[in-house]
């Protein structure tokens, strides 16, 4: 009966130790003996900025890897191998980035979603990636920015008062009332004059502000000027009206421009009017012979004067015997 106590409880003590072994190996290993090995993704950076092995791959928030291994591939350009686990898919599209979880300096790798069109990408491909500002690039472009306005701070500080060889601002401000006191005094007592005849309705500004009946009539000349404008304005209406009739060929004007039938009339009767004024400069026809020959005006002349000494004969006669006369007078 002790014999077999005794191997029992050496079974059980070996039990638990066994048990306590591969607790341990379990807890060393991060309790990743029986799970999923996943794929691996290649992200390319100039800087993995602190990240280093077994830091955590993000999508969304929710961790689906790990940093699985980080090296130098080329002189310019740092890679770091990540561990997907099998049932997260990463899209071709899908962009890396590494992002920092504190101040303390524990950075992560942040994937977006991408497309839900795009492809999966394979085991082995490398995704994009974007590189972000880290902490220490932030609070060094903080420093020269305070390191720049220290130094424009000075620089305003010293335009206002000065650099102990030139005058700063303040100064000549300072300098320019001193010396210009009495012409500003001067001034402001010109200025108060002037206020002055103002408030008593003295000068033309005086009236205008204190007068109602100069208001008034200011008033009705704005008036005035208005029905001008209203009649200016209809008078450009009618005029464009006019304008509008002669382009579309009504009227006298509009047919005078716009009808080909009564220019060309015109035309001829222009050319007629020529052709008669040169005929009567030339002295052709009765008329331009009339107008240019002496003879016949002469002609005309002496028929008048006999006509004139035959009517004077008509008192004497009869009026057969007068007319016979007046026959033989003129011809």
């Amino acid at each position: 009966m002790n014999n077999m106590q005794q191997t029992a409880r050496v079974g059980l003590f070996f039990i638990l130790g066994l048990a306590l072994i591969w607790v341990t190996f379990e807890t060393l290993s991060g309790g990743k003996v029986f799970q999923d090995k996943g794929y691996p993704l290649i992200a390319g950076f100039e800087s993995l900025k602190e990240l280093k092995e077994g830091d955590e791959v993000r999508m969304a928030g929710v961790k689906i890897g790990v940093v699985e291994k980080t090296e130098l591939a080329g002189s310019r350009r740092a890679e770091a191998t990540l561990r997907i686990e099998s049932r997260y898919k990463v899209k071709a599209d899908s962009t890396a980035t590494i992002v920092m979880a504190g101040l303390i300096g524990t950075n992560y790798i942040g994937i977006d979603l991408g497309s839900p069109s795009a492809a999966d990408l394979q085991p082995g491909a490398e995704i994009q990636t974007k590189t972000t500002p880290d902490l220490n690039s932030v609070m060094t472009q903080i420093g020269s920015l305070g390191q720049k306005l220290e130094g424009a701070l000075g620089n305003l500080g010293t335009a206002f008062t000065g650099d102990g060889k030139n005058p700063g601002i303040i100064q000549k401000i300072d300098s320019l009332v001193t010396e210009n006191r009495e012409k500003v005094g001067a001034t402001m007592t010109n200025l108060q004059q002037i206020t002055d005849k103002v408030n008593k309705g003295e000068g033309t500004i005086g009236k205008l502000i204190n007068d109602p009946k100069l208001h008034d009539d200011l008033l009705a000349t704005v008036a005035d000027i208005k029905a001008s404008a209203a009649e200016a304005k209809n008078f450009m209406t009618n005029a464009q009206s006019i304008v509008d009739q002669v382009k579309q060929g009504k009227g006298t004007i509009g047919a005078l421009v716009f009808d080909a039938k009564a220019g060309d009339d015109m035309r001829a009767s222009i050319a007629n009017l020529r052709m008669v004024s040169d005929k009567l400069a030339k002295g052709e026809g009765t008329l331009g012979k009339l107008i240019n020959d002496d003879t016949v005006l002469r002609d005309a002349q002496a028929i008048m004067k006999k006509a004139d000494r035959a009517l004077d004969g008509l008192d004497d006669t009869g009026p057969i015997t007068a007319v016979g006369g007046v026959a033989r007078g003129l011809f």
